[in-house]
């Protein structure tokens, strides 16, 4: 008896090829895209350790735990490392990186998260390139967050790695992640004596056994199901409309603010201004006295499908983060998790409104 996702044909190597020239487009970049099989945390270290060595001084932006495991990274590959952090309930300014340009005129990495999911910040891309430009350096960024959530334009801002992973926004899987490359950030691969080769971690493996050939022969055998989910989450973007898509992740994050302002209880947008929110998902602050990790636990108990989590680390008896990412983003998830949210306070002793923040909900507009 055939199964449909045990009994599949193997995809070609045309058909690889196709699903990245749809991810390309959705970068918009007309650069090298490769797709690696595994969770977005392959190619963002294998892009930090094929273009950083003991020569190369990084500017590290860290607006949250992503930008801390750059560093740590860029440290493990001899890079000299120059850590930009700011509070994690604000986002990095284009003026902050053009002061450490002025400070460190020798800086030639930029590393950069675009949203970090889990601090529900986002930061200004497009200014931040142009500064970037302007000193010649290579520019990282992370955008698995944020791509499908907010436009990610890599080409007009710059970009010279881009790493997107499927599992966020544009919800598909984890195991599978892709990167854009320019021709600047291969060429300081291949002059890199200690970028990976002969490893799951290389690029310029991929470059010279599949780019190079003319995507004729893949490397080894593609993992069917995650290719086939990749390009399903890429069609789905492109029949909705990915501006379509975006403006619905951006009335979700605006709607969650509003109506946890509206709940009350003590509970708190955790990013303080909206334009620094990212449309991913929204960071709640706890009132004192509440633990973050306590409230959604009883939320989850009464419902396990809402799109909640709390914070990381130490962030986790203060910080509730929802998830109104891919499917997930619009009002009725927005409105299950503080309606779930709203109940677990007041079953710990907070007065909430929840017909208040239903009507702030309601009359959000994107």
């Amino acid at each position: 008896m055939t199964h449909p996702l045990l009994d599949l044909a193997p995809l070609s190597a045309a058909h690889f090829a196709s699903i990245e020239d749809r991810v390309a487009r959705l970068l918009r970049t007309e650069r090298d895209v490769v797709i690696m099989q595994g969770e977005a945390l392959l190619p963002l270290e294998g892009a930090i350790r094929g273009c950083a060595g003991p020569g190369t001084t990084a500017l590290n932006v860290v607006t949250g735990p992503y930008g801390q495991t750059f560093g740590d990274w860029l440290r493990d590959c001899g890079a000299t490392v120059i850590d930009l952090a700011v509070p994690f309930h604000t986002a990095v300014t284009a003026g902050q990186i053009r002061e450490a340009f002025a400070e460190h005129p020798e800086i030639d990495f930029v590393s950069l998260v675009h949203a970090e999911a889990a601090t529900g910040n986002t930061n200004p891309v497009a200014e931040i390139g142009g500064v970037v430009r302007e000193h010649g350096a290579l520019f990282y960024l992370d955008a698995v967050a944020s791509i499908a959530a907010e436009p990610v334009l890599t080409d007009a801002w710059g970009v010279d790695l881009c790493v997107i992973g499927a599992q966020k926004a544009m919800g598909g899987p984890a195991g599978v992640s892709a990167v854009s490359v320019s021709e600047r950030a291969w060429a300081r691969m291949a002059a890199n004596p200690a970028a990976p080769r002969r490893s799951y971690l290389s690029l310029l493996d991929w470059k010279e056994r599949w780019l190079d050939g003319g995507r004729r022969t893949l490397p080894h055998a593609p993992a069917q199901l995650e290719m086939l989910a990749l390009e399903a989450c890429v069609e789905r973007i492109e029949s909705e409309g990915a501006d379509t898509v975006a403006a619905r992740h951006a009335e979700a994050a605006a709607a969650c603010r509003a109506g946890a302002v509206a709940l009350g209880g003590g509970l708190a947008p955790y990013v303080h201004d909206a334009r620094d929110a990212a449309p991913v998902a929204t960071t709640l602050r706890v009132p004192a006295g509440a633990d973050a990790s306590a409230l959604v636990a009883k939320a989850l108990a009464a419902d396990p499908a809402l799109p909640l989590a709390a914070g990381g680390g130490s962030l986790a008896r203060s910080m509730v983060r929802v998830n109104h990412y891919g499917p997930a983003a619009g009002r009725e998830a927005v409105l299950g998790a503080l309606d779930g949210l709203g109940a677990a306070l007041a079953e710990s002793g907070f007065t909430v409104d929840a017909q208040a923040a239903r009507r702030a909900v309601a009359g959000v507009r994107g």
